[in-house]
């Protein structure tokens, strides 16, 4: 799971540092929105509706509030983060602000060039994760991007023969693409990458459109199953922990009970550097006035950053680390 930039000796250095963010009860990962812009029309999600305008209020710099939270796992996300132009001096900065962490960019990809790519590599991206929800044009369709899925599939081998040897799929859980799961995990191993697997919600805009019916729990039992089967034969493909998957069914049934705990293990920093405690939630103060999180009574996600927040740390998932 770790890319080339790390050793072995680097993992046992990690888990020291989650063990001290727990225990100081501050976030394990804290996620950069580095823009709310996007130039895709998913319809789960309406940021591509952010005004233009909005450019003018994003920070020049996220190394400050960095630097304060000094997170084990950074994201940039969005939005579409590539719009930024400035990104490479953004990763650079917190990169150097933060010496002990992992940093990670989600992209929908349409963007992304080798060279682009490798540029934010050599800034501090540590791995690259790639929207993908179905292995042919219905990924295009559903990102209102014509020609993307193939254009994801085109730019992987220049990235990787760039030097850039750590890239996932971020694939999102629905109604319409329970089909594709596995074979896209075994596009993933075929190609040298990694799935990062979430669960859809209407939360963003309502859109109900992509929620998995009663009808179609057994088939996610089965689809989940088999994951996690894969999973435990071939560690380092499949990036979400074994606890995250397993509960997965739980909550297309409506049954979670826990608390949430994000806000507490990951954070949501905006573009004018305003602290959430999930992307969907309205924000609650900027960083320089954060207030620890306390649990939550809310079912109406689960993200992986939800779920991997609650997830206790099994020996599975140190295995997950070290392939």
């Amino acid at each position: 799971m770790l890319s080339s930039k790390f050793r072995p000796w680097h993992v046992p250095v990690f888990l020291a540092k989650y063990a001290y963010l727990t225990a100081v009860r501050m976030p394990v990962l804290v996620h950069f929105e580095v823009t709310l812009r996007c130039n895709a029309r998913c319809g789960f999600c309406d940021y591509w509706k952010t005004d233009p305008s909005s450019r003018a209020t994003e920070l020049k710099s996220f190394v400050d509030a960095a630097r304060f939270f000094s997170p084990m796992m950074i994201t940039y996300t969005g939005g579409e983060p590539t719009l930024r132009r400035d990104l490479e001096d953004i990763v650079a900065g917190v990169n150097a602000a933060v010496r002990v962490q992992y940093s990670t960019l989600i992209t929908h990809g349409a963007m992304l060039t080798a060279e682009r790519a490798k540029s934010l590599w050599d800034a501090g991206i540590h791995q690259f994760n790639i929207s993908l929800d179905f292995l042919d044009d219905r990924h295009d369709a559903a990102r209102g991007i014509p020609g993307l899925s193939a254009k994801i599939f085109d730019v992987i081998p220049m990235m990787q023969s760039l030097g850039v040897d750590s890239i996932r799929f971020n694939t999102v859980i629905k109604d319409s693409n329970l089909d594709q799961l596995m074979p896209i995990v075994l596009r993933a191993k075929e190609l040298g990458c990694g799935v990062n697997f979430s669960s859809y919600t209407d939360s963003k805009n309502g859109n109900r459109e992509g929620l998995i019916g009663e009808t179609r729990i057994a088939e996610l039992e089965a689809v989940t199953a088999e994951l996690l089967s894969f999973k435990k034969r071939n560690r380092g493909v499949i990036t979400n922990s074994d606890y995250y998957i397993e509960q997965i069914p739980r909550y297309v049934r409506g049954e979670l009970s826990e608390p949430c705990r994000s806000g507490m293990r990951t954070i949501h920093v905006d573009p004018t550097g305003h602290v959430k405690r999930c992307p969907d939630f309205k924000t609650d103060f900027h960083w320089t006035a954060f207030r620890k999180y306390e649990p939550i009574e809310c079912s109406a996600c689960f993200y992986a950053c939800r779920g991997e927040a609650q997830a206790p740390l099994r020996l599975s998932r140190i295995r997950d680390v070290m392939a």
